[in-house]
């Protein structure tokens, strides 16, 4: 699934662990996250805790971990990130990519998904604590961008909307079916919204469609994840069309 090398992802993921976690460690637990409403830095670790201890579950017994969640995940936010990151870890280094474990798209039931998805994971959320400590964002790797536009357009827009369309509600009853156009770089992608779900193919760089949203890889990831506003890229044709595509972007990312 990722244009990634599984050993860049892990290293990437690291890398992005230990800004989390200092991050965290250093900022105020009660801070409000800006960008999770409702969340305090306390919750937005002690969400990410639970999620490396789901993926571990979920690759050490090959199924999704039932009863879920657990009671807690650790006394305190700083040593649950560190315990649960440690137990996810020593699952990816004690199997294969290519080894089975229960993920949510069902076209790959592999380790190496939740590889890229907690590389993904942990830099969208390390970006949350660094705004939440009222840090500038660190940069984020231009690979790992790249691969991250790649996976929240292909997985979480095109197969979300085909899996879980209740998540969108009238968004594709009647949907403008013009496409639109992403790039970044020398990447570029096509949507084009049906009834049946949001149809994402890779194209040529440039304008090939409608609407046409580009930027450069790391703001464009943030921009998709609304994390970002509409400065961060840039936004060219329809304005309608263009709004139908922030209201697919919001719905697929909730």
């Amino acid at each position: 699934m990722s244009g990634m090398d599984f050993s860049r992802l892990l290293s990437r993921l690291d890398g992005d662990f230990n800004l989390l976690r200092a991050t965290v460690a250093a900022t105020d637990l009660a801070a409000p996250v800006p960008s999770c409403p409702d969340w305090t830095v306390a919750d937005l670790a002690g969400h990410v805790a639970a999620v490396y201890l789901h993926k571990a579950e979920c690759i050490r017994l090959g199924a999704f971990p039932d009863p879920w969640p657990p009671e807690t995940v650790g006394p305190d936010p700083v040593t649950a990130l560190d315990e649960s990151y440690a137990a996810m870890t020593a699952q990816f280094a004690a199997h294969s990519p290519a080894d089975h474990s229960a993920t949510w798209y069902e076209p790959d039931q592999t380790v190496g998904f939740w590889i890229r998805r907690m590389a993904q994971e942990t830099v969208i959320h390390r970006a949350d604590a660094e705004v939440a400590a009222g840090h500038a964002v660190s940069p984020i790797a231009p690979d790992l961008a790249v691969d991250g536009v790649d996976e929240v357009l292909k997985l979480f827009l095109g197969y979300g909307s085909t899996v879980w369309k209740d998540d969108f509600g009238a968004l594709l009853d009647t949907p403008d079916t013009r496409p639109v156009s992403v790039s970044t770089g020398h990447h570029a992608w096509t949507l084009t919204a049906a009834s049946s779900g949001v149809e994402i193919g890779d194209a040529a760089t440039g304008f090939g469609g409608d609407a046409l949203v580009s930027g450069e890889a790391a703001p464009l990831l943030l921009w998709l994840w609304n994390r970002a506003g509409d400065d961060a890229v840039r936004l060219s044709g329809d304005p309608e069309l263009l709004h139908q595509f922030h209201a697919l972007r919001t719905a697929a990312t909730q």
